[in-house]
């Protein structure tokens, strides 16, 4: 699979989530908030593409502008952070340190991955309606024949949909974070600060779990 196209789809959705996010009013259903995102986005990068190859701060602008307001920030903090995220092992301004920290890796570190965008085409998979407060919708993105399934977990927030987590090609991005924040945290004798400070999210590795 081509790591470099997974890595665009994934981590470049991923590197907006921490940020704090307007509402909106919940007239969407699941699958047509789903299609609004990924079309906002991939017109932005469609009709940016040539602009995009040598200015990170555009990139960084698009990701803002059309991501941030769609993401539960405090559930994929929950999400990464485990139970590291529990007052037994953090308090709330080492929870909001993370936050910021976590956010602006992704940002700084890949979301260069845009710049490198190549057209895409997807599909939307049939969707069964459930009460769920947690419903999953999945996008096959199609790149030179392969189909890469991109499924987004949301959160009912009340006031509208947020995307939660991401699942890509199977693989949990959420929890794979996780468990590379774990090892950080070990990695730095279970001090919460120095591992805050220096953890940097793999998402290439994530990603590329098959």
């Amino acid at each position: 699979m081509n790591i470099l196209v997974k890595q665009t789809l994934s981590v470049g959705i991923l590197s907006a989530m921490m940020a704090t996010s307007a509402f909106a009013a919940p007239t969407e259903t699941p699958p047509a908030f789903v299609k609004k995102v990924a079309d906002n986005l991939i017109s932005r990068l469609k009709t940016d593409q040539a602009k995009l190859q040598n200015n990170p701060a555009a990139v960084k602008a698009i990701v803002r502008q059309n991501l941030d307001p769609y993401i539960d920030s405090q559930s994929f903090t929950r999400i990464v952070m485990g139970t590291y995220a529990t007052n037994q092992y953090s308090n709330a301004a080492q929870r909001a340190q993370f936050e910021k920290n976590f956010r602006e890796t992704l940002i700084e570190n890949y979301g260069s991955a845009f710049s490198k965008f190549s057209n895409q085409t997807y599909t939307l998979r049939p969707y069964k309606a459930s009460a769920s407060k947690n419903p999953v919708v999945t996008i096959d993105f199609t790149h030179k024949g392969e189909k890469i399934p991109v499924s987004f977990q949301l959160a009912d927030k009340g006031s509208q949909w947020k995307i939660r987590n991401i699942n890509v090609s199977g693989i949990d991005l959420g929890l794979q974070f996780r468990n590379q924040f774990a090892a950080t945290v070990k990695r730095n004798g279970g001090d919460i600060d120095k591992a805050i400070a220096n953890f940097k999210p793999d998402a290439e590795a994530a990603v590329d779990k098959k």
